[in-house]
């Protein structure tokens, strides 16, 4: 057993290398972990162009500093503990567990955490992949490596046997998807929906996934990239919209004829902070609006709070990222429906860790959807 470990590292915008490191002993309470695929998110691709304003307007607002190892979406085995570490389920992890860790570490202990509040809110959170980089030791804090270092008090939780990794990697977008839940909630439908997408990337996917099983009515899939609303069709959009040949006067137009009065729901999943505008512009009076996608501080967009929000009675839902208590139900929903639907289309590339450039170069293009990055390649 060697004791480098391969990680590849973002050492600058636009630039990443392979770097080794010293093969750490975990602490009492850590996890030493065997990643098996690491996925690219769309912060990563952030990160990469130099976007690297996060969590602004909480107490977490930070600026990321390079070099780090990115990957916050994980799937690994157990390699070794610091002594007994209990997984979600309350069993005591063993080398070998196949497992899906948290992408964040809450402290546990400020107000947000004891009052039940998203993770996200923690006034002390640390993020795999992003806030903690290389600096700090054992250094091997993203996915994007052969180990990674799991901190004590990161929730980690067992993967089904049932669930294929390629599946397992998509975890933690899917437990990012809480907002269709809360649509459903704040606008007083339960089934049949009308739902828009805007922006069918991963989370997007994920997004339209969840609200076609929990059994909506016309799925609408918005984006400028052709691969992308071929799959978001193949995994039940009723209408998918080319936002690369039409203007935003004709998505909106296009979106109100189809759904008659506007959307019951716009998901918002494209990162791009105009599509904020034009969600406002989709959405019946009455209706929701989910912005998921705006993790990044872009910077502002003009909106007119009367006519856009206050007079039509629209409800905003906000997203920072993945609650807690959404990784084993996202597990548990890709389980039991990798049969149902296509699943398997949503990973399209896996590659290796000398390849992270290409990989996220890659992801920005059409052809691809989701891609990963196999330390073992």
């Amino acid at each position: 057993m060697t004791d480098d470990v391969r990680a590849a590292v973002m050492t600058a915008p636009g630039e990443l290398e392979v770097r080794t490191f010293a093969r750490p002993e975990p602490e009492p309470g850590a996890v030493l972990m065997r990643v098996r695929l690491s996925g690219i998110c769309g912060t990563d691709k952030h990160t990469f162009r130099g976007e690297t304003i996060q969590y602004a307007g909480t107490p977490n607002e930070r600026r990321l500093e390079y070099p780090l190892i990115c990957g916050h979406e994980n799937i690994g085995v157990v390699e070794s503990t610091g002594g007994e570490v209990l997984a979600d389920d309350g069993r005591p992890l063993r080398a070998g567990d196949r497992i899906v860790p948290a992408a964040n570490v809450p402290c546990g202990a400020c107000w947000y955490c004891v009052n039940d509040q998203p993770y996200y809110l923690c006034e002390r959170l640390e993020d795999y992949g992003n806030s903690l980089n290389v600096a700090r030791a054992p250094s091997l804090f993203g996915g994007w490596s052969e180990l990674m270092y799991l901190l004590p008090g990161t929730p980690v939780f067992r993967v089904p046997d049932e669930l294929p990794d390629e599946l397992a990697v998509l975890t933690e977008v899917m437990a990012v998807t809480h907002g269709v839940e809360t649509a459903r909630r704040v606008g007083g439908v339960d089934f049949g929906e009308s739902v828009v997408v805007y922006g069918v990337g991963p989370l997007g996917l994920c997004h339209l996934i969840k609200s076609r099983l929990l059994g909506c009515g016309k799925l609408i899939a918005i984006d400028v990239l052709p691969s992308r609303l071929e799959t978001a069709g193949a995994l039940g959009a009723t209408l998918t919209l080319n936002a690369g040949e039409l203007d935003d006067d004709e998505l909106a137009a296009r979106v109100r004829e189809y759904t008659v009065r506007g959307a019951d729901v716009v998901h918002d999943c494209s990162g791009v902070p105009q599509t904020f505008v034009n969600a406002l512009r989709m959405v019946r009076p009455g209706g929701v609006v989910v912005e998921a996608g705006a993790f990044v501080d872009l910077g502002p967009v003009q909106v007119n709070p009367n006519r856009d929000i206050c007079t039509p009675n629209v409800t905003v839902v906000g997203v920072g990222g993945e609650t807690v208590g959404g990784y084993a139900p996202a597990m548990e929903l890709l389980a039991r429906n990798r049969d149902r639907l296509p699943l398997g289309r949503i990973v399209t590339h896996r590659m290796a860790l000398e390849d992270a450039r290409s990989a996220l170069e890659l992801a920005q293009r059409d052809g691809a959807m989701k891609v990963v990055l196999d330390p073992a390649l």
